[in-house]
């Protein structure tokens, strides 16, 4: 699999943080809309099988990483700094990945060094449906009710790490996806202006890794059930997706799909023969086990991943 890194800045408020299995899915309605249902039912081919045409991660703040779902015992002592600081110490600084795992968190930053603001604030909206034949709101369909909107810092540019298959999906393709997914806008609320962003850049490479790695650093939610992981040796926090189709299938009148439970981003995972590789997880879904109202919908349920070296502890 090939790797790129996208930078992207946001241009509106948003429903909610940009998670990688939800891009995935707005990428493959990009695709349908661009080159049609033939194509991406052929870069769909193998997906559920163990060969994904494109992995996509959540969104991080530019040169940052999520520290992983690790123990913090895992990690050397922070001097002068108590243990509600060292849990706001969230971000690791991509330069300093190559270091031991141990010393992280004294090289991780929290909210406030990246940006004076919120990284994301949340405010609320309120929101009107009128009567026309009253003028006016109302009670039940027309009663005001308010939404949550989320803005990010100003002036902040966010990285989306991708692994793809550049025989069936080229990294500028991969751009002109990505773009219209920016102009059309990301997750809920969409079709009202939610979740607007521009790419401000797209290059090959740039990953970072460790030498001697063993483990693997997820960098969005996966399903890594059954796949040989050593349970002695990962960690991770579940986390379960509720989804719903998007786009044209939300007029299918059955818009949720089955629930997936999935190791959340930030996970450590380590196989028991100490592969690694440039994904994990597994492709979820196709033959109606995700979805009645379309059959062949699947899930991404693999991760982007970066390679880790996890020493052994007594």
């Amino acid at each position: 699999m090939d790797r790129s890194i996208a930078t992207i800045t946001p241009r509106s408020a948003f429903g909610g943080p940009i998670r990688g299995d939800t891009l995935f899915g707005q990428l493959c309605w990009a695709a349908r809309h661009r080159w049609g249902e033939a194509r991406l039912s052929e870069l769909l081919q193998g997906y559920t099988a163990g060969q994904p045409f494109l992995v996509v991660s959540d969104a991080f703040p530019a040169g940052y990483l999520p520290r992983p779902a690790l123990p913090l015992h895992f990690f050397d002592e922070v001097p002068d700094a108590d243990r509600k600081a060292v849990k706001k110490r969230r971000w690791l600084p991509r330069e300093h990945f190559a270091k031991p795992l141990r010393q992280w968190l004294n090289h991780a930053a929290p909210d406030s060094a990246i940006s004076s603001d919120e990284l994301m604030a949340t405010h609320v909206q309120p929101h009107n449906t009128i009567n026309r034949m009253t003028g006016t709101t109302g009670t039940g369909e027309f009663a005001p009710y308010t939404t949550a909107q989320h803005w990010f810092a100003p002036d902040l540019a966010l990285d989306i790490y991708f692994a793809h298959d550049a025989e069936r999906l080229s990294e500028d393709e991969i751009g002109e996806l990505l773009e219209d997914v920016g102009h059309a806008g990301y997750g809920r609320d969409a079709s009202i202006g939610l979740g607007k962003f521009e790419v401000a850049s797209l290059a090959s490479g740039g990953w970072p890794a460790q030498d001697n790695a063993n483990a693997m650093m997820t960098l969005a939610p996966c399903a890594p059930q059954g796949l040989n992981f050593d349970s002695a040796r990962s960690w991770y926090q579940p986390f379960t997706r509720f989804g719903r189709h998007g786009d044209l299938a939300v007029h299918t009148g059955r818009p949720f799909k089955n629930p997936v439970l999935m190791a959340d981003t930030g996970a450590l995972l380590a196989r028991e023969d100490g592969e690694v590789s440039s994904f994990c997880g597994q492709g979820v879904g196709g033959a109606a086990q995700l979805s009645k109202a379309i059959e062949s919908t699947v899930h991404q349920g693999y991760a982007p991943a970066l390679p880790v070296f996890l020493e052994e502890t007594s």
